[in-house]
């Protein structure tokens, strides 16, 4: 599954590419994807290597080599009307072909400042049965946009797989000393835990591993036009 901002780094690389003969620079990258930071450029590059569609070349400069490309990987509607974006494809509200089932819609989670833990209530949330994983899950609604650049805004709904594990560079639900919880990408490192923002202008926090807790890790986005 790609972001939208990842899949637009990925086709403007492969189009550089094809027209100049070499990867584009993270400057170039920078002001082609209207970002404000070379960081931002870093991290979806990190995120398109880890998902297996690009590789960068040991010892050369502006060196990338595109595996597969992100043309299929997320489909854009044309009419927004009705629509719900779930995770990267389009499902149109009144399409019977997709059965869904309900999840819990446990509150919001932070993608900015972390604020006060989740607190359950009886909201619900419907989705499409092929969206879900083995095992428990229960939706959020995100709040903030410290992970805008991963395609996740303000105003979402994310679905999170209930679990207290997570590879390093995976979304998680992270709960700082039992009483905030946010939504970050984690990196693991000895004894201590980084979380890592999808914005500039956000910093990574880096935390002793005994104040962290994962609460589950993201699995798909809900998304109304």
């Amino acid at each position: 599954m790609l972001t939208k901002k990842q899949k637009e780094l990925l086709n403007y690389i492969q189009k550089f590419q094809s027209k100049n003969g070499v990867t584009p620079s993270y400057e170039e990258m920078k002001s082609a994807l209207n970002l404000k930071s070379k960081s931002g450029i870093h991290r979806l590059i990190l995120a398109l290597e880890e998902r297996g569609f690009v590789k960068r070349l040991a010892h050369k400069a502006r060196a990338l080599e595109i595996i597969k490309d992100g043309i299929s990987n997320i489909r854009i509607s044309e009419k927004n009307k009705n629509n719900l974006v779930v995770g990267n494809f389009i499902n149109n509200a009144n399409d019977d072909n997709h059965k869904l089932s309900t999840l819990p819609l446990l509150g919001k989670i932070a993608a900015g400042t972390p604020i006060e833990a989740i607190q359950q209530n009886d909201t619900s949330v419907d989705v499409p049965k092929e969206m879900m994983p083995i095992g428990e899950s229960y939706a959020l609604t995100v709040e903030g946009d410290s992970m805008i650049n991963e395609g996740i805004h303000n105003g979402d709904t994310v679905l999170i797989k209930k679990t207290n594990i997570a590879d390093n560079g995976e979304i998680v639900v992270a709960l700082i000393d039992d009483n905030e919880a946010t939504l970050k990408r984690i990196r693991k490192k000895g004894q201590s835990i980084a979380l890592e923002s999808a914005n500039p202008i956000y910093e990574t926090r880096i935390l002793s591993a005994h104040r962290v807790k994962i609460q589950g890790k993201l699995i798909g986005l809900l998304r109304k036009y």
